[in-house]
Formats: C-alpha cells, structure tokens, sequence
C-alpha cells in the first residue's frame, strides 16, 4: 500500500463502517469511538473541533412484564452492555445550511439516537452546537400516533439551537460508568410486576413483540443527506433509516440571510413522513440528484438493509417541496438491484458523470468482501450489472468514486485498499498512485495498521483520506498504544491512470507525473460547471502545485500554460508571447468563475514563490503578477458595473425610496459616493459603458438615494473623517488636538470589499482566506455567473430580481466561502 503524505492521530478508535466524511466546504469527520473529530486537512495536526456524544435516557415507550424479559425479541434489549455509547453514522449537509453558510453535521449513535450539529462559528469553542434532536422529534411524532402507523396529518417541525448535555462530563471515572450503565440497563425496560397491579394510569402494559417493535420504530442505524435542491426554495433532506426497516424524512430549508452572528431565526426540520424500505435493519443510505431535464430533476435514493437487499427509489419532487401529511406515494420503486441473500450490504455509493447527467453509476459494498457494481441509465429505465468483484476477505468498510465515475476506490476491514477502473462495463482493478509528490507535512506517526474503517475523496479528487484501526501488539504499550487509537491517512491520488493497460507497464514516476498533471488539469475545468451550486474549494489542487514547485518546477510550468492555453482559445493560442503583450484583452470575454480561478492560482502559487526563477525567470514571473492585478481588476469593474446598473435600471422605472429602491431579490447595492469616486479616481483606465453608467447615476438627485449613498464617513474610534484612498482598507485623518491644527494618530480601517464602505466595528466583518479581504455586505450571486463582461446588465438584473435564494458569502475576488475570522487554535475551514 502506498504510504500517505501525512497522517494525523486520533483519540478514539471507529467501530462503523463508512467512519469518515468530507464536507463540501473542506472539512473531514471522522466517527472515531464515542467522539466525532473534526479536523482542517490543510491542518491536521492544529485546530480540531469535537461532538462528544452523551449517554442519553430511553424513551418511555411501555410496560413489559418481568417474565417477558427472557423472550427473544426482548434479549438484545436486556443484555445490551455499552458502557459509552458510540458513534454509528455520519452525514455532511450540502454547503449553506448552517447559519453561516456551512454544512450541518447529522450524527447516529448505537443507542438509535440522531442529532443534527453545526460549526461553533460564533461561541468560540472546540465542541460543536446541537442544532436539532431528530430522535426526539421522531419519539414525539410517534408518542402522538401511538406508536401506529395510521397515516394522520403531521405538521410536526422543531427548532432550537440547543447546547451541550450538561448532565454528561468528559472526565467521568470508569467506577461512574459502571454504575450508570447498570442503572441504564434497568431503565432501558420498563418492567411491571403483575403481582403488584401498579401501573400508571398514561402508562401502557406492552407485549414483548410490541415492545420490541416500538423500540425497532425509535432505533436509527443510518444517516444521509440529499442533494442541494433548488426549486422555489432551497432545502435538503435527511434521511434517517433504523431498524424496522423503515426510513423517515426530514426537510431542512435554507436560511433567509446569513450571518457572522447566532442567527436569531433558529434551523427549522419538518418531518415528512415515513418510507416502508425494507423488512429489516436498513444499513446504508446514499442520494443522486439526475440533471437530464434541467427544469425538472429527478431525486434518487438508495437503500441496503442487512439481508443484501438494495433498492432504488424515485422521489415525487413537488412532494419532497410541498408535502407536510405523512404520504406513503412520496417515493416509487425503480428497481430492487439486488435480492435477499446471506451478505448484508455494509456501504452504497453513487456518481453522476458530468458528461452522461442521466447515467448513474452505483457501487455496493458488501459483509462477504464483494464489491458489485451496476450502470444505470435513467432516460430508458434500464439497469446493468457490470460484475461482482472479490477485492477483499472482509467486510467491505468504504467506497468512493472519483474522477467523474472512471475510478473506484474501496476499502476494508483486513486493512485492503484497492483502486479500480471502470472501463466498457468492466471493472479493472489497479494499481495505487506512489507518494508522487512527496511529504507535505510529516509527524512522529507509528503506521502499525490492521483496518481500514472507512475511505473519502476531496472535493478536487486528487486526495484519498482512509481512517485506519492500529493493531495493539505492535505498538509500545507505554507510550503509543496510550495516544494512537486509529490514525486518518492522507493519499495522493492525482497520479491515478485511468487507462488499465497502464498498469501492465513497469512502475514509472514520469506516467504517474503525466497523469497527475492530466488530472489537475480535469479538475480545473470541473468548477466551470453550476458555479452557483457550490463555492471553490481547491485545497487538493492549490497543494498539489505547491508540491509541483518544490519538486518539478517546469512541470507546474507546463500546467499553468495548458490550463491558460484551454481558457483563452485553445493549444493554437501562443500563451509564452500573446499572453505577457497583450492579455487584458482577454479578460472582459472570460467568466467570472474562470477570472476566480486564476486569481486563486495565482496568488497561492505564483505569487507566493521565493525565487523568481522557479517559474520560467523573471520577466514571466512579472508578467503573472501583472497579469493578476488585471484580473481582480476586471473583477471589480463587474462588481461595479453591476452595482452601478441596478441602481440606474430602478431610477429609470421611477422607484423611489418608500418602494425599497435598489432593492432586487433580496439584495441592495449600497456605498453608491464610494464607487463613484473609485470610477473618478481610475478614469484612465476605466471601460466606456462604466463611465456612462457612473455619468447617469452621479445625475441623479442624491435625495433620492438617502438609503444607499453615505458621502462622508467616520473612523469608529476617534470620529475623524474617513478618505476614501483604496477599496480594501482605510486610513482616518487622525483626531485634532484641543486648539491645534495638529492632528492625532491615524487609524487604519477594513473597507467592505463589495461597497467599498469601511466595514461596521459592531457586527463581526466576513473574512477570505485567501486574499484576506473583509466583507460587511455581500455580493449579488448574478456576479459570480457571468459568462463575460456585459454590455448590457440588464438580463442579469432581471435574473437576480427574480432569485428566491438567499445572498450566499462568497468572495467576489476568489469565489471561496467567506466565513467569522476564527483565532488560531480554532478550527476553521481553509478552501485553498
């Protein structure tokens, strides 16, 4: 097995399956024992962030006779022995959900328990915040029903934004859990003596069967997340599967606005309903989103139980949208792809490939060590089993597609890894990239590993993070088998062919170069699609160029050329000569999404280079660096020109101020002075249709525009006037003296990077993490989807009236999730 660029330590050993998850804003989860680590790939061995998950009461849901206890359904009950409960599933929310834009947390216990947590952006704390008890509302619904399944009308929702257990301590001794968990074994029963006659009056006698099925009907075993679905509102839906073999669903929407503050409008969940899945324990849940009619998606679900069932379910989308009554038609069955046999299915996973939106591709991971993969194509409803594959000797613990569904990674619990390639429905299996790009960060790790818990692919497929068990007999019991439980292991990935002929070759680091530079170059191209579904996240391709210029600086050379050579116009456009006279040109005719990448690359990579000479001399050096402030040049003239246009389109329609002037889907373009003295101050420089639009709306009687147009600002800590000098920071002109002309210290200020305004001290500023810009205002999502530079705004305005999607904070510089500036030994995503 090839030996990971850097691996990080956990205090906690998984004991499920599928252990570990990797969010869309490029942070990784890990289900290591009775904890969930949290941890910063960029970082692994820094910031971490924690859910610690409490020992919860049972629900009362019935009295059970004494003598019953001996019945078998009851037995597993009875003799249930975790002194600590553990964490069974996890399941990252799509990005922008969370107050602040993040992904929610949903996490299942082997008590059944299912909670919903958040990023403690605001709290300033390791341990994560309870959003939602999703068991607590289940046990509510079901209480209200008496625990039948009559369909009745539910409206139930919840909303909290709950803390930690208090009654749970970290440091509890192990004489504590002995005892609590005795006293748990006897309040896990409810026992009756009939003897006696005593029975509370709300109380109902059970029987052992319907004690059990009541208890199978609160007992989650699995969690997953849907897709972002974006119809008249944005929402998501969770997925929760137990041990009756039936799935509930939980509908989270978007939040109105966003914030770097505890949002004051709390997550809301509605429960929708109930799905009848299968007749035992459902082990493994997964989502697909179909894009073949763009106006009409299909929702997919998957579904494995324990008796090696798996079927495939299509959802009614206005249902999914609208529905508040429990209704059993909310999903149809496709296909059931595999029927009843001796191997429980222990992992499902899917992709859509970009190039073939209606084709899924499903893999299946399965106790016995098989791995079975199947071809779907939706548009003809048809369902093609490629193979079943004997990859490993146990119990198949993860599985991940990468590279738009040409590679398959798996892993198991024999501590196997194994990469395959999927080729004219044949599954090939293959060889694991080598360590092509070397150690980027290292640690005094032991590597004595005996399983593999569970596997995750970074947003850019070029890194692989396992979650490895140790094997105890080979660490020193002093001081090793005290502080390595398991180990989460980082692997390059981006060297991975895709060819299997390949593999037959002898070993060599030029193929394994070579197709790593084609796979950085795919993933470059992949964010050019949907740019409104997600921000950037190029941790994985920022760090591979890095590693690239400390071991073949002429092949990041080569790469960069390649990739500018595809955006501009193709091999045939000469980028050595064309490129260094005569780029701006063309800048106004790329997409913004294109002009954020580069601005990414450039400043991570380029310009942060010691040597001049490490990529190609000086003079193309220099040519890089001018050619980036084209860029975020041209990126504020859209920002501008936008801004400037909205304005003028409203004045033009005869809106005044009572009619919420400038306001447009939600959103109000304000520092109108600021802008028109940026325009003034760049008139050189400045396109001709942004002059006219600055000429128009500088006409206009400022009266009119009261709401948006603050000419003279104030330094919020000596009241000094505030100049505007550059639109990323400030400097007041210094308080006077008592009956002097002289003037005090000037202070230095953050000016809001959309309005240019300097950004309020009394609400918290957004913060990039890569150009380190600050924002009090965010910009209009229409920005961050021009295809170029408009000659008419108008289309795109009309566009983002019509929006019902919340302002997401997103950096119009680099496109990446803005986010509350965290200190240094707190956790905090690092998109790039």
């Amino acid at each position: 097995m090839s030996l990971g660029f850097q691996v990080a330590a956990l205090v906690g050993a998984p004991s499920c399956p599928n252990a570990i998850a990797w969010s869309e804003d490029n942070l990784v989860a890990v289900a290591s024992g009775h904890l969930v680590t949290i941890l910063n790939p960029a970082k692994p061995f820094v910031a971490r962030g924690l859910v610690t998950v409490p020992a919860s009461k049972p629900f009362q849901i019935g009295l059970v006779d004494k003598k019953d206890l001996t019945s078998g359904c009851l037995l597993p009950i009875c003799i249930s022995r975790d002194i600590r409960p553990c964490v069974r599933s996890i399941s990252w929310s799509p990005i922008g959900f969370a107050s602040n834009a993040s992904c929610f947390l949903a996490i299942c216990t082997t008590e059944g328990r299912v909670k919903v947590y958040r990023m403690p952006f605001c709290e300033f704390r390791v341990e994560w915040i309870e959003v939602v008890d999703i068991s607590e509302m289940l046990y509510t619904y079901l209480e209200n029903a008496n625990f039948e399944d009559a369909s009745i009308s539910s409206n139930l929702s919840y909303t909290t934004d709950a803390c930690d257990n208090p009654e749970f301590e970290e440091d509890m001794t192990l004489s504590h859990f002995l005892k609590t968990n005795k006293q748990r074994k006897l309040k896990a029963l409810t026992v009756v003596n009939v003897k006696d006659g005593v029975v509370k009056k709300k109380t109902r006698r059970l029987s052992a069967e319907e004690y059990a099925s009541r208890n199978a009907m609160i007992s989650s075993l699995t969690v997953a997340w849907s897709p972002h679905l974006r119809w008249k509102s944005g929402f998501s839906v969770l997925a929760v599967g137990g041990k009756s073999g039936r799935l509930s669903f939980w509908r989270f929407h978007q939040p109105q606005c966003y914030s770097t503050r505890s949002s004051s409008e709390s997550s809301h969940a509605s429960f929708l309903g109930f799905l009848q899945a299968h007749n035992t324990w459902i082990t493994s849940i997964t989502w697909a989103l179909i894009d073949s009619d763009a106006s009409n998606h299909q929702v997919m679900l998957f579904t494995g139980s324990c008796n090696g069932s798996v079927k495939i379910w299509q959802a009614c989308n206005k249902e999914l949208q609208e529905s508040s009554d429990i209704s059993p038609v909310s999903f149809s069955l496709l296909k059931e792809v595999t029927s009843v046999d001796c191997g429980p299915v222990s992992v499902l996973s899917v992709i859509v490939p970009l190039d073939s939106p209606s084709k899924i591709s499903l893999a299946i991971g399965k106790g016995s060590g098989t791995v079975d993969v199947w071809i779907c194509e939706m548009c003809s409803s048809t369902f093609k089993k490629v193979g079943s594959y004997r990859g490993h000797d146990h119990i198949v613990t993860g599985l991940a597609w990468a590279f738009n569904g040409h590679c398959l990674y798996s892993c198991s619990q024999d501590n196997t890894l194994c990469s395959w390639i999927l080729m004219e429905n044949y599954l090939h299996q293959v060889s694991i990239p080598s360590n092509t790009l070397g150690m980027m960060s290292s640690a005094d790790m032991p590597t004595a590993f005996d399983s593999c818990c569970g596997l995750a692919v970074s947003p850019g497929n070029l890194v692989l993070a396992v979650v490895h068990g140790y094997d105890t007999e080979l660490l020193n019991p002093m001081y090793e088998a005290r502080s390595c439980k398991a180990a989460i292991e980082f692997l390059w990935i981006g060297g991975q062919h895709l060819d299997p002929i390949s593999d037959i070759l002898p070993d060599s680091s030029e193929r394994e170069m070579t197709c790593l530079e084609t796979n950085i170059l795919w993933s470059l191209q992949q964010f050019n699609h949907n740019p409104l579904d997600k921000p950037l996240i190029m941790w994985d391709i920022v760090a591979a160029l890095l590693a690239f210029n400390q071991s073949n600086p002429k092949c990041l050379e080569n790469i960069l050329l390649k990739w500018l050579a595809s955006v501009l116009g193709g091999p045939e456009c000469d980028i050595s000569t064309d490129l260094s006279q005569a780029f701006s040109r063309y800048l106004p005719r790329l997409a913004s999404r294109t002009l954020q990448l580069f601005n990414v690359i450039t400043r991570q990579v380029v310009l942060k280079m010691d040597d001049d000479k490490d990529l190609g001399g000086v003079e193309l050096w220099d040519m890089w660096k001018k050619v980036h402030i084209d860029v975020e040049r041209e990126l504020r003239d859209r920002l501008v020109g936008f801004s400037l246009s909205v304005i003028s389109s409203n004045i033009v329609s005869g809106c005044d101020e009572e009619d919420n002037v400038c306001r447009i889907g939600g959103w109000v373009p304000i520092g109108l002075a600021q802008m028109e003295r940026w325009v003034d101050f760049n008139k050189a420089d400045m396109k001709e249709n942004l002059m006219h639009l600055a000429e128009n709306v500088g006409r206009t009687k400022k009266r009119r525009l009261n709401s948006i147009y603050t000419m003279q600002e104030e330094c919020s800590f000596c009241s000094a006037s505030v100049p505007l000098g550059s639109p990323e920071f400030a400097f007041c002109q210094g308080e006077k003296t008592n009956e002097s002309e002289t003037r005090g210290p000037s202070h230095k200020l953050p000016r809001c990077s959309v309005s240019m305004l300097v950004c309020p001290p009394t609400t918290p500023p957004w913060h990039c993490v890569c150009c380190k810009r600050w924002a009090s205002q965010l910009a209009p999502s229409t920005l961050f989807t021009l295809p170029e530079y408009p000659s008419d705004f108008e289309p795109f305005i009309q566009q983002q009236r019509s929006s019902t999607h919340p302002t997401k904070p997103w950096c119009p510089f680099c496109g990446i999730l803005l986010q509350r500036l965290q200190p240094e030994f707190l956790l905090s995503p690092t998109p790039v």
